[in-house]
């Protein structure tokens, strides 16, 4: 998504919360799998209806932010990147906060993975939306943004370049420097940075989503004013 590749693979994506095979897997019965889907909250973090993670719990949901770095293998330029994740309850209104120091012009990235049978995802780009304007569209589609794991979004200002992503697994990554102030704004919500903390997606996993949220980013994309044409296929 955007200029920021993903960071971890090891993915499975579907059209509903059906689990794949993972080691292991086969010695658990249909009723243990779907209370498994069933449980959303991890002590006291909250997922989104998204994503859950691996049947075995190698890596339980937890909210923090760390430090990363991404290698540009074209430029031989390592940028700096934090990751975090955050309880269902604070994530959305978190993710607009953390858009404020990107400035008041704005590019948008909505990648999909609807209907990709073969995986992979497409980005779909929108260049110079006045930020105000974008946050008061995206909470008309905060509940598609928070619970379809086949949505995701970045937005980035290329002039700094600063880019945050609000991506499929509901995390949320933000690259460039400074980073101060998006950590100010991770405290400021609560949420602790944790130098070995990991995600769901560094283990086996679930998406979720269904034909009506494939709909609902089609009317998001509309509203943002992007042709399908536009987009880029990313892998």
């Amino acid at each position: 998504m955007g200029f920021l590749k993903r960071i971890f693979g090891n993915e499975s994506i579907g059209e509903s919360a059906v689990p794949v095979a993972e080691p292991g897997a086969a010695s658990w019965t249909e009723e243990q799998m779907e209370a498994h889907l069933e449980v959303a909250r991890y002590g006291d973090f909250l997922l989104t209806d998204a994503i859950r993670p691996s049947f075995d719990l190698r890596v339980t949901p937890r909210q923090g932010f760390r430090h990363d770095h991404y290698r540009d293998e074209q430029t031989r330029s390592s940028i700096p990147v934090l990751m975090a994740s955050a309880s269902a309850e604070r994530l959305f209104d978190l993710f607009l906060d953390l858009l404020e120091p990107l400035g008041d012009d704005v590019d948008v990235v909505l990648e999909t993975s609807h209907h990709r049978e073969h995986g992979g995802h497409l980005d779909l780009y929108r260049e110079s939306i006045e930020l105000p304007i974008l946050k008061s569209l995206l909470c008309d589609y905060e509940h598609l943004l928070l619970n379809d794991g086949c949505t995701g979004i970045a937005v980035l200002n290329p002039a700094l370049p600063q880019e945050v992503q609000f991506d499929e697994h509901k995390l949320l990554i933000v690259y460039g420097k400074p980073l101060q102030p998006f950590e100010q704004v991770f405290r400021r919500y609560g949420v602790p940075r944790i130098d070995n903390l990991k995600f769901v997606t560094e283990a086996e996993h679930v998406h979720s989503s269904n034909d009506n949220f494939a709909g609902e980013f089609e009317q998001l994309r509309n509203q943002l004013g992007i042709e399908r044409r536009g987009g880029k296929a990313a892998w």
